[in-house]
C-alpha cells in the first residue's frame, strides 16, 4: 500500500487533487493506495509529547506510515520552505521509526520554477527521519486548477502517465526491485 501525504489544508489544492489523481491511478494498475487526511487534526509538535501514550492523531499517523509499503508527498511551498502543518507532521515522524527506511519520493505540481524551497528542505527533513528516498520517483507534473476536474482529479492523460510513472518506482522501491 502505498500511503498519499499532502502538504496542504486549503479546500481545491492541487496538491490534494494529484494525489486523489495518484489513488485513481493506483487502482488502475492494482496498487492500493491511501490518501491519509488527519493533516490538520495533528497538535502541534512538541518533543516532551513525543512518548508513549502519544496523541491519538499522531498514534493514528504513525500507524498509516507503518502500514504502508512506500510513502508520495505532494506538498506546496510557502514562504520558500513547506508549510508549517507539513513540516509538523514530519517533525512527529523523527521520533518514530515508522518511515525509516521506508521508500519515499514526491510529486512537485508547481510552475516550473516555483517550488524547489520547498523540495530542498523535504530532502533535508526525510534524511533526518532515515527515509529511503526514491530519486527517480520524486518528479515535477506542473498541475494547474483547470487541470482539475469538478470531481477533484486530473484527467490530463499526460499527467496521469508520469504520476503512474512515479508510483511504479515507488511500487518497485518497495518490492526491493528499484
Amino acid at each position: 500500500m502505498i500511503l498519499l501525504l499532502s502538504g496542504s489544508l486549503r479546500a481545491g489544492s492541487t496538491n490534494e487533487a494529484l494525489l486523489r489523481t495518484a489513488r485513481e491511478v493506483a487502482v488502475e494498475t492494482g496498487t492500493r493506495a491511501l490518501v491519509y487526511d488527519g493533516l490538520g487534526r495533528l497538535p502541534h509538535f512538541n518533543p516532551d509529547d513525543d512518548r508513549e501514550p502519544l496523541p491519538a492523531a499522531v498514534a493514528g499517523m504513525r500507524a498509516a506510515l507503518d502500514a504502508a509499503d512506500a510513502v508520495l508527498i505532494c506538498t506546496p511551498e510557502y514562504a520558500g520552505t513547506l508549510p508549517g502543518a507539513f513540516k509538523n507532521l514530519l517533525d512527529w515522524t523523527v521520533g518514530g521509526t515508522e518511515i525509516c527506511g521506508k521508500p519515499v519520493a514526491w510529486v512537485n505540481v508547481a510552475a516550473p520554477g516555483r517550488g524547489e524551497g520547498a523540495e530542498a528542505t523535504l530532502r533535508t527533513v526525510l534524511g533526518y527521519t532515515g527515509a529511503a528516498v526514491v530519486e527517480a520517483a520524486c518528479v515535477r507534473v506542473p498541475v494547474g486548477h483547470g487541470d482539475v476536474g469538478e470531481d477533484g482529479v486530473v484527467a490530463d492523460p499526460e499527467i496521469r502517465r508520469r504520476v503512474g510513472d512515479a508510483l511504479r518506482l515507488l511500487v518497485a522501491a518497495g518490492a526491493g526491485e528499484a
